[in-house]
């Protein structure tokens, strides 16, 4: 039974003595069986994007690995698909959307690249309803401010779709991510609502930075506060985590995490910035932002 996975137990405990209802899980991943393969066998082989040795804990088949979140306690969760070349978006797109018709506790995710057509199914996901968009800038290998993106970002910024940006240059940089495409995007698309991935790690300050002078920035903490990716954590933003509490989401970057998803939670809890934030951060937050959903 998913209930007796040993770790469970420890993840209910924290969100329990908080007294929230569950959690709210900003980053974590399902793909299309072809391309959850390849993204593993990169994992695998610590291929050129990943950069080290990193064993995949939650290899279930998807059926699984969510009757292990909601054991879990989640109680909503994305599944941001990302497109690595052109052409591919369409696909993770309708797959995406399928799934979280069958899945009541997933955001309807989507993704884009910068391709002839974007802004077109750009539009036609916002109108029908998409809750969130994955852009991955180190996986798709393109700035943000591409022109060929232009009229897609103007879309999600006049409707306030929440994007999610890999931009950090952790675990590997390219030169690609790194703070400096999305500055520029932000000076011509400053409404933009946007959350940017695992603290934006190394590069953290300059991405709190951005978020200082931009309302709708956001970061999620997945895989930035763990053990495991500490040499990418720069002390300097526990004190700005803190002032930028209702900005702040919990992500654990499930399934792809080394250790047990406690360690995500317990990573929290070593910044010491209290039960409130922890509250904020692990339920509040998102839920503000992308709704807390039927589920």
């Amino acid at each position: 039974m998913t209930e007796a996975h040993p770790d469970v137990a420890p993840v209910r405990a924290f969100w329990t003595a908080l007294g929230l209802p569950g959690l709210f899980d900003a980053h974590a991943h399902f793909l299309p069986p072809n391309i959850e393969a390849a993204v593993w066998r990169q994992f695998d082989q610590a291929g050129p994007l990943i950069g080290r040795e990193w064993p995949i804990r939650y290899r279930q088949p998807a059926e699984e690995r969510v009757e292990l979140l909601r054991a879990f306690g989640v109680r909503r969760f994305p599944t941001l698909p990302y497109a690595h070349k052109p052409g591919v978006a369409a696909y993770l797109n309708d797959w995406s959307r399928a799934f979280a018709a069958e899945v009541p506790e997933a955001l309807w995710s989507a993704t884009l690249y910068p391709e002839e057509g974007v802004a077109s199914y750009v539009g036609e996901l916002v109108a029908e309803g998409v809750e969130i968009v994955k852009v991955h800038q180190q996986v798709g290998g393109f700035h943000l401010d591409d022109p060929l993106l232009d009229e897609a970002w103007g879309v999600l910024e006049d409707a306030g779709t929440p994007v999610l940006v890999h931009a950090g240059s952790g675990p590997v940089g390219t030169e690609f991510t790194g703070p400096e495409s999305m500055a520029r995007l932000l000076s011509r698309h400053p409404r933009l609502t946007v959350v940017v991935a695992h603290l934006g790690a190394p590069e953290s300050m300059a991405f709190l930075d951005l978020a200082d002078r931009h309302e709708g920035v956001h970061l999620d903490t997945s895989m930035a506060v763990s053990y495991f990716f500490r040499e990418h954590f720069d002390e300097r933003v526990v004190p700005r985590l803190r002032d930028l509490e209702p900005r702040i989401l919990f992500g654990s970057d499930f399934p792809t995490i080394p250790d047990p998803y406690a360690e995500q939670l317990d990573g929290l809890v070593r910044l010491d910035l209290g039960d409130d934030w922890l509250r904020s951060v692990c339920w509040h937050n998102a839920v503000r932002l992308l709704g807390e959903g039927g589920a």
